[in-house]
């Protein structure tokens, strides 16, 4: 059980008992309506304050889960990005070496503690395809294709994985991503 939900069970019992104790007095001053009006304010102070207790308590979780969505958001866009930034110097260098296998193995390890499963699997078909160009350490342009368009494949996960609550569409984003890497 979370800590919140224990304070909530224990403010609500404490209200109904204060609330029971108050019933009791209210009930005993029955004589003297001034001794009432007062415990009906301390009542209705008492369910005031414990309702905006209960309100500013779970404003904070949310906002707590809030600012950890955007940390963990930002981590992996930074990451993602840095993947395709790390792609982008080894296409253009036309060559892979044993530094850049190296450094593509810690990325690798980075981005497995935060991608999700569809990420992770599109990843792993882009590494066969990294293992592969890299057997003779020279890029081809057949093989630049071929990293291009791997690469666009797993942006489209990336995408999902960034923007999971967006809405799925009649357009299917993955094609569209594949097409405009074709097209170059």
């Amino acid at each position: 059980m979370k800590d919140s939900s224990k304070y909530l069970l224990i403010s609500l019992a404490t209200f109904i008992v204060g609330y029971l104790f108050l019933r009791l007095a209210y009930n005993t001053t029955s004589n003297i309506p001034f001794a009432q009006e007062i415990v009906l304010l301390v009542l209705g102070t008492i369910a005031t304050i414990a309702i905006t207790a209960a309100l500013l308590n779970k404003q904070s979780e949310v906002e707590m889960e809030k600012e950890q969505r955007v940390k963990i958001f930002d981590l992996k866009a930074d990451l993602y990005f840095e993947l395709i930034d790390f792609i982008e110097k080894i296409i253009t260098k036309g060559k892979i070496n044993n530094t850049d296998l190296i450094a593509l193995e810690f990325l690798t390890h980075k981005i497995s503690t935060i991608a999700n499963p569809n990420v992770l699997k599109e990843y792993s078909q882009f590494l066969n395809t990294i293992k592969k160009t890299s057997l003779d350490k020279e890029i081809t342009s057949l093989e630049q294709d071929e990293l291009s368009n791997d690469l666009a494949k797993l942006c489209g996960k990336i995408r999902y994985d960034l923007l999971q609550k967006e809405q799925q569409t009649k357009i299917n984003i993955q094609e569209i991503i594949e097409k405009n890497i074709e097209k170059l």
